[in-house]
């Protein structure tokens, strides 16, 4: 295993690995146990060439977390389908206290989804789950399977779970555009950054040349505003670390500082980069 990233899906074997090794500390904030299995050598491999591996193994498990949450947040507003697009290597209809009646459905490229029936073909998972082989990029067939969820839904919520940077802002529109004109499709769960956050620099621009961070809207919330979705529940990274307890690995003293600052002087500084449960926007 080289350890270069050279397609997007190479990021989700980075992502398992910082997940397996969570699951492996004594403070784990969740347990993975199948993160490991999934990520292998070659996510291993990815984790040890890329830089700033401490910062990026506490963005992740904040970023679990969170997502956790704001899950579990809508599943108790009545989502009864989980659409998860571009789901990676994530275990959570596995390692989750999920209603067993929640229908859950991963779509991803095909030979991601094909990894994945392969090494859990043993495991079950907490409640349904289906595994949709697609790309997405392909407009048309996304919208047959966005039809074809909200046809047996009741409410559905989509996750995009560090998907959109990916995106050019022209194909962020057009997917915004196809799941608002699914009804049921209630709930958006997505990481989300400021223009300052989402610019990858030095090594680790360099180390990301295939898989660039493209999406560039100046206000990512005034964005999806315009695409017809409001924010119902956001939390900063910062924030979530706090509740966590986990500390940023940022030189001392600067994470003692940011621990110590004031509450809304930490929360601005914070914003940058964070989780939100959008809803639709109704007229």
């Amino acid at each position: 295993m080289n350890g270069e990233i050279e397609h997007v899906s190479d990021t989700a074997f980075w992502v398992a690995t910082f997940r397996a090794l969570e699951s492996e500390r004594p403070d784990a904030i969740f347990h993975d146990p199948l993160a490991a299995v999934l990520a292998g050598e070659r996510g291993r491999a990815i984790a040890r060439k890329m830089p700033n591996r401490a910062l990026m193994s506490f963005v992740m498990v904040v970023r679990t977390s969170a997502i956790d949450r704001l899950i579990l947040s809508a599943i108790e507003r009545g989502v009864d389908t989980v659409l998860n697009l571009g789901a990676g290597l994530d275990t959570r209809p596995y390692r989750m206290s999920l209603p067993k009646a929640l229908r859950w459905i991963e779509a991803d490229f095909p030979p991601m989804i094909a990894h994945k029936n392969a090494k859990l073909a043993a495991e079950q998972p907490v409640c349904s789950l289906e595994r949709v082989a697609i790309d997405l990029a392909d407009r048309s067939a996304r919208q047959a399977l966005f039809r074809r969820v909200a046809n047996d839904a009741r409410r559905v919520l989509v996750i995009t779970e560090g998907v959109i940077p990916y995106l050019h802002n022209d194909e962020v529109e057009r997917l915004a555009e196809d799941v608002r004109a699914e009804a049921k499709f209630e709930y958006w769960i997505q990481d989300y950054y400021s223009t300052a956050a989402r610019r990858h620099r030095g090594r680790v621009r360099r180390k990301m040349q295939a898989a660039p961070f493209v999406f560039s809207a100046p206000d990512w919330f005034a964005f999806f505003a315009r695409c017809g979705f409001q924010p119902l529940e956001s939390v900063t990274i910062i924030q979530e670390a706090m509740r966590i307890h986990r500390r940023p690995p940022f030189m001392f003293p600067l994470s003692l500082f940011i621990w110590l600052m004031p509450a809304t002087w930490r929360e601005k500084a914070g914003s940058a980069a964070g989780y939100t449960l959008l809803e639709r926007a109704h007229a």
